[in-house]
């Protein structure tokens, strides 16, 4: 395993528009400001030619993904992402809040962060899960405001865009549709490519390595599912159908602003003074603790759909 530089101190604050960047630059999760950033100390590691999210970090590797928003498909060579001082810092990472008041009387309810790109499902206020999500483009925003989820369609297909390269409509599966606009256009909750940075056409895409897998060959073992999970928390045994559905499902709130993109700043390792090397610090977070039983609303909420299934069985 290669040396992951320690914690370089604070980037620059500045902010610039995805408009504004360099044509052709590719834009990472390093470059974006999120309200979160002052939780969790972390630098920039760029992935060189032959690495991987599970190379560098083992089993910790969904813990870094969540982090930086990202799936395995687009963490690839040449790109920066976020990685934290401390691995156990990042365990079960969500910036949306355990308790969400205005959620109290409703069984269930969904909050979307924008600037976060992450969602919160909450039960009466109790967030019982929570996954990173990719929304609108610059261009193509996600409406914001108090939306219902109205339709669903578990092997749903997009009537306009495709699969880059091909004529096959590009897929929108655990299709949840929670808005249509005045023209008639319909806004979706669904899996999709999660890029690590704000890059749908206005839909809300999370995690589908299945589908990942299905289209484009990887990654090879699929583990990466939040689309499905919220799915199944929302519709439950309804969703075992090949059409669209409609239902009157829990009311959807969005709020904030797609992230802004920061200034960056050149990356260096830290000083001596006699700290531990930065590649024995993150060792030592990595190779004494696993992925096994993380104590986290994730983990409850996972075995709990486990349990829901197999009582349809």
């Amino acid at each position: 395993m290669r040396l992951i530089p320690a914690l370089t101190g604070l980037l620059v604050a500045g902010a610039l528009s995805l408009a504004t960047r360099a044509e052709g630059a590719r834009v990472s999760p390093c470059d974006l400001t999120f309200p979160s950033d002052t939780s969790v100390a972390w630098t920039c590691v760029t992935i060189r030619k032959d690495e991987s999210l599970e190379s560098l970090f083992g089993d910790r590797w969904m813990d870094v993904a969540r982090f930086n928003r990202i799936d395995r498909r687009h963490a690839s060579p040449g790109l920066r992402i976020r990685v934290p001082q401390r691995l156990d810092a990042i365990e079960c990472f969500s910036p949306m809040p355990q308790r969400y008041a205005l959620a109290d009387s409703e069984s269930q309810f969904v909050l979307i962060h924008l600037s976060e790109q992450f969602l919160g499902a909450y039960e009466h206020g109790r967030r019982v899960f929570s996954a990173p999500i990719t929304t609108g483009r610059t261009g193509d925003p996600t409406p914001t405001g108090l939306f219902r989820i109205t339709a669903y369609d578990r092997n749903h297909h997009s009537s306009r865009y495709r699969i880059a390269q091909t004529n096959r409509p590009y897929p929108m599966h655990y299709g949840l549709r929670f808005h249509v606009d005045a023209s008639g256009v319909s806004y979706w909750i669904h899996g999709r490519d999660v890029p690590g940075v704000a890059a749908s056409h206005g839909c809300i895409g999370l995690y589908d390595e299945a589908m990942q897998k299905q289209c484009y060959g990887q990654p090879d073992e699929p583990a990466l599912a939040d689309a499905r999970w919220l799915f199944e928390w929302v519709v439950g045994s309804q969703g075992d159908t090949t059409s669209i559905g409609t239902m009157e499902g829990p009311r959807v709130l969005i709020v904030g602003s797609p992230p802004k993109v920061r200034i960056r700043e050149v990356e260096r390792p830290i000083g001596g003074n006699g700290n531990r090397a930065p590649d024995e610090r993150l060792q030592a977070d990595m190779n004494p603790v696993r992925w096994i039983e993380l104590l986290c609303p994730q983990t409850v909420f996972t075995s709990w759909l486990s349990h829901r299934a197999s009582e349809r069985e």
